[in-house]
């Protein structure tokens, strides 16, 4: 049975001293906001430079000039306006101003359907910036959304209502799609949207609202994780191309021409940017993502093409190529432990069953860090695998196709960060492993002291990655964190 509707209790400000401080307040919140939006449209500000940075204290000269032109470019701005600002500034990072928008939006007694996207949008967002690193990357219930909302919505029952049914129809859709072709297939933003229309009033209600940002937040981030699955394989295969000494390649799906220079397709797989900055429609995503998917049958057909004359593809070098992009462009050099892998690559004997016990309760964290680099690189990945295993003295361990990007085509902090958070997975798995085989567990307390020190690091870079708006990093280091810590609750049980 569907359960009461209930109502949002966002007070009517009065017409009181304390309520004017109170209105005052909001308005400093959110006038960054808007001062921003007016300059991005050139839209007339009419207060002077000299008056722009509000103050604290109630100003009753220009409190009625502020609040005209607040509700003014409420009727001006649009909602693809206003996530572009957001998505490209660090005022998306302020949750006061986030939160004063949206009430401030909620508030309205007259909302219009503009109003309600705006609202839609604002949520989101909010719940992006807010939502602690511990619950971004599983799959997110209700309640805690619910949780997350508190300060703008107050206390929510979580509890499922029965018009919202087909949004959990399409997230429960969602976890078995396995890449871009697939979601395409389905009209799951124009479902979300019709939904939204059909709602009324009804959308408004607080349990109705969690329900809508979840929808739309697992929606995106499924987009984003699919998307990213074919990035990260048009990047390997791009290398495998530059191996193989190729320099021109056929486009035509992507829409260039028959004869594009290999250097420039690899900037544009590298520069790749999220289809969520201008009006967020089914079409325009959609759009992208074709794109997309033309540049990834172009880039397989060159490799088809290429392994048809050669053969084979040679192998990568023995230095990874997660030294240097595949683009010209310069990224930032990463020190310490990534340095020392670049550069020693040791042959290393085949290791005597008797002895692996002993090797993994020595192993350490570069030395664990350069048998998975020369794995991988000995042997590439397969097109098309989304998973692949490395295996440390008895231990196997599963990586995702990111963990191994970021070993073997990337570079930059985020790379570093998975490539700590795969190195310290494998020292427990290994530790574990070894106790099992020998009943010698003295292996394990160092190896889970080095995972938790990594564990608190992965969640410091995530919340980075979070307030910097980077949802790939976001997710992908949110995955790879949530699986070290399986890892140790694994074998805190030992």
């Amino acid at each position: 049975m569907n359960k009461t509707m209930t109502t949002l209790n966002i007070p009517v400000p009065r017409r009181s001293e304390s309520s004017r401080q109170e209105q005052w307040q909001e308005a400093c919140s959110v006038f960054p906001i808007y001062l921003a939006l007016a300059k991005q449209l050139e839209i007339e500000i009419p207060l002077t430079p000299a008056k722009r940075n509000l103050p604290e204290k109630l100003d009753l000269e220009i409190f009625g000039q502020v609040h005209e032109w607040l509700d003014s470019m409420d009727q001006r701005v649009m909602v693809h306006q206003l996530r572009h600002l957001l998505q490209m500034t660090a005022l998306n990072a302020s949750e006061t101003g986030l939160r004063a928008l949206i009430q401030r939006h909620l508030r309205k007694p007259d909302k219009s359907n503009v109003d309600r996207d705006k609202i839609d949008f604002l949520l989101v967002q909010y719940f992006a910036l807010c939502a602690p690193a511990k619950i971004y990357h599983k799959q997110i219930e209700l309640g805690d959304v619910a949780q997350v909302m508190q300060p703008v919505l107050g206390d929510v029952d979580p509890g499922p209502l029965a018009w919202c049914a087909p949004l959990e129809q399409m997230i429960e859709a969602l976890r078995g799609l396995r890449g871009l072709r697939e979601i395409l297939k389905t009209n799951f933003i124009e479902q979300g949207r019709n939904v939204k229309e059909r709602a009324g009033g009804m959308f408004y209600d607080p349990a109705a609202l969690v329900a809508f940002i979840r929808f739309n937040f697992l929606l995106r981030r499924t987009l984003i994780e699919l998307m990213h699955a074919d990035l990260i394989a048009i990047r390997a295969e791009l290398g495998q191309l530059q191996s193989a000494g190729v320099r021109i390649i056929d486009c035509h799906h992507f829409g260039l021409s028959a004869t594009e220079p290999l250097t420039e397709i690899c900037a544009i797989a590298e520069e790749w940017k999220q289809p969520f900055q201008k009006a967020y429609t089914e079409s325009s995503v959609s759009q992208a993502f074709e794109k997309l998917l033309g540049l990834r049958t172009d880039v397989e057909q060159a490799l088809e093409k290429a392994l048809g004359k050669s053969g084979e593809v040679s192998p990568p070098p023995a230095v990874p190529q997660g030294a240097k992009p595949l683009s010209t462009a310069t990224k930032p050099t990463v020190e310490s432990t990534t340095s020392s892998v670049h550069t020693k690559v040791p042959e290393r004997p085949a290791t005597p069953p008797a002895a692996a016990p002993e090797t993994v309760a020595l192993l350490d964290f570069e030395n664990c860090m350069e048998q998975i680099w020369e794995q991988l690189i000995a042997t590439p990945p397969s097109r098309g695998r989304s998973m692949t295993t490395v295996k440390i003295g008895r231990a196997r361990i599963l990586l995702s196709s990111w963990e191994v990007t970021a070993f073997v085509t990337e570079d930059g902090p985020s790379a570093e960060d998975l490539r700590r958070a795969v190195v310290a997975r494998v020292l427990v798995t290994a530790a574990m492993e070894s106790a099992k085989e020998t009943g010698n567990a003295t292996s394990i307390d160092g190896a889970m002291n080095t995972a938790r020190v990594e564990v608190t690091r992965l969640q410091e870079r995530l919340d980075v990655a979070k307030k910097a708006k980077d949802t790939e990093s976001a997710v992908n280091l949110g995955i790879s964190t949530k699986r070290l810590l399986s890892v140790l609750d694994e074998a805190g049980k030992l």
